[in-house]
């Protein structure tokens, strides 16, 4: 079989961005089906107003695999779905590797992190901080680090869902597509405060299913085109990238740079350390009743992540082949279309009712994703700010009290979150994404490594790793290539450039950890040795999950 070469520019252009009036109808539809239905579940599955262990967790009631769904669907956001297909259907290797990272950052969460932080945390961040080193000024660090590391994210996918609904639903005008953003806004408010978490894992595991049912559909569909051959797709690819064989090698994500080679590692570090501790991501370590539990949860979601993988690669070349990579990029310079571009060329151009159905499946998995993903996002950050910084104002605070506050909270991160986006949805906001990482790996992941395994770390020691990780990447983050000096940068017309790479990874990260060990030299040894003392009493169920002299049970 001859593999499929791309048609001409104009005629893709015309073709296969046009979904047509039924395919639009039909997703219309299908959208407000699935907003009215998971509004409902989580209606439903809502706790009770003076329940926190079911607002906070669920009551850890959720199987391993039902867990294992919501972690993959958390993790898998709609900027990890549009942002990841789009760097693999321009850059191909680079964008491979990216890929393979998202999977290898969820494995070194299960290998390392997950079984500490479900016997260390009981609802936030805050709570695994402070399991060592209690105090109101531990917990509001580490309320602000969450808020500075999940709204850049928030911001980014709910800027581009006027884009992205424009796009499917085939309708123009700033004021529509602001409506879409607000829209989407106050369902994911609602979702996060009436539901908890057990509502919006419902919520994760329904949008995880349908988005790798609906992706490993297409992703059949287009080895089908090519015999079943990856390596005629690849080939295939290489042509329709413009570029030859060097889509199929690395450097062409990187290559503009002075030192590609390194900018890629620092790019591989901060997605593989940051991604792995992302609070809503490590929030879901909570909700497992056991070790082994929580072990069996990060085993269903690795498998789901490494399956994204596979299909996300398939669809993102598929793309570059049946598309071509200029007209992908002609419709958004980022390739965030990419995804839905290469589910609609593997369709056709002439669709039938079956193969309307498939589409209408994978645009409205993508608009769960938007929905789900800052849903769980939101819920992160109101736990983190009900439970870090308002309860702890007051131990007596009833959990009625504490409920009402983590609903409030849910209000007052959503509605600034939401008003931001839809005055700067027009915006290039790409480095917001890379910022989120960039403040996981920076301040998050030291923080997190030292508390659960060095004897000696100390409260300064923290502080230092939480608030210096973050200021650097700051500081950092303006001279990037992804800020300015590059065609895809968010200035390309500027070029104040300092700091030579796309990510801050190569040297925040590595600063975030001397910086903790800096404050915990500074604090003495006196307080040292007392940190290690108190450690001492909680390693055994911190790291196993035991106490000492028998017994057992989960601390606060």
């Amino acid at each position: 079989m001859t593999a499929p070469r791309p048609a001409a520019p104009a005629e893709l252009a015309s073709a296969v961005t046009d979904f047509g009036g039924g395919a639009q109808t039909m997703s219309l539809v299908a959208f407000t089906a699935v907003a009215t239905v998971t509004l409902l579940l989580c209606v439903m599955t809502g706790p009770d107003r003076d329940d926190l262990d079911e607002f906070y967790t669920g009551y850890r009631s959720l199987s391993p695999l039902r867990n294992g769904l919501a972690i993959a669907g958390d993790y898998i956001s709609a900027a990890t779905v549009l942002g990841t297909g789009g760097v693999i259907a321009l850059a191909g290797y680079d964008g491979v590797v990216l890929a393979l990272s998202t999977a290898l950052s969820l494995m070194l969460l299960m290998f390392l992190l997950a079984e500490p932080l479900r016997n260390a945390g009981r609802f936030t961040m805050g709570d695994v901080l402070a399991r060592r080193m209690p105090g109101r000024a531990v917990r509001i660090t580490a309320c602000l680090v969450t808020l500075a590391a999940l709204l850049p994210m928030m911001l980014v996918q709910l800027a581009g869902t006027g884009q992205l609904l424009a796009f499917i639903l085939g309708f123009s005008g700033d004021s529509l597509q602001t409506g879409c953003v607000l829209c989407m806004g106050v369902l994911m408010i609602s979702y996060a405060a009436i539901g908890g978490m057990k509502g919006t894992a419902l919520i994760q595991m329904v949008k995880i299913v349908m988005l790798l049912g609906s992706g490993a559909a297409v992703a059949l569909l287009i080895l089908a085109r090519f015999d079943w051959q990856p390596g005629a797709l690849f080939e295939a690819a290489a042509r329709g990238s413009g570029v030859g064989d060097a889509f199929l090698r690395s450097g062409l994500q990187f290559g503009g740079g002075p030192y590609a080679d390194l900018d890629m590692i620092s790019a591989e570090l901060s997605v593989v350390l940051g991604g792995a501790c992302l609070p809503h991501i490590t929030m879901r370590t909570y909700t497992a009743s056991t070790a082994r539990q929580v072990r069996r949860s990060l085993s269903w979601a690795v498998s789901c992540v490494v399956l994204f993988v596979l299909v996300i690669t398939v669809v993102g070349f598929g793309a570059t082949a049946l598309v071509g990579r200029a007209v992908i990029a002609g419709a958004d310079p980022q390739g965030n279309t990419a995804y839905l571009l290469g589910s609609r060329a593997a369709l056709g151009v002439d669709v039938s009712t079956g193969e309307t159905l498939l589409f209408t499946t994978v645009t409205t998995a993508i608009f769960l994703t938007v929905l789900a993903s800052v849903a769980g996002m939101i819920l992160a950050c109101a736990n983190s700010l009900a439970h870090d910084v308002f309860a702890s104002r007051r131990h007596e605070a009833s959990p009625r009290r504490e409920m009402l506050l983590a609903r409030l909270s849910a209000l007052t991160v959503g509605v600034p979150t939401v008003l931001l986006a839809a005055q700067i949805q027009h915006r290039s906001l790409q480095p917001l994404v890379t910022l989120s990482f960039c403040i996981g790996a920076s301040a998050l992941a030291p923080a997190l490594v030292y508390s659960l395994f060095w004897r000696r770390y100390t409260r300064t020691g923290l502080l230092a790793t939480l608030i210096g990780g973050t200021l650097a990447m700051l500081a950092v983050m303006p001279g990037t290539r992804l800020v300015s000096g590059a065609p895809g940068s968010a200035f390309p017309e500027a070029d104040f450039t300092w700091f030579p790479f796309t990510t801050t990874g190569l040297l925040t990260i590595p600063l975030g950890f001397a910086l903790g060990w800096l404050g915990t030299l500074a604090s003495g040894r006196a307080k040292a040795e007392e940190q290690r003392r108190q450690y001492e009493a909680v390693e055994s169920w911190i790291l196993a999950g035991a106490v000492r002299g028998g017994g057992g049970g989960r601390g606060a």
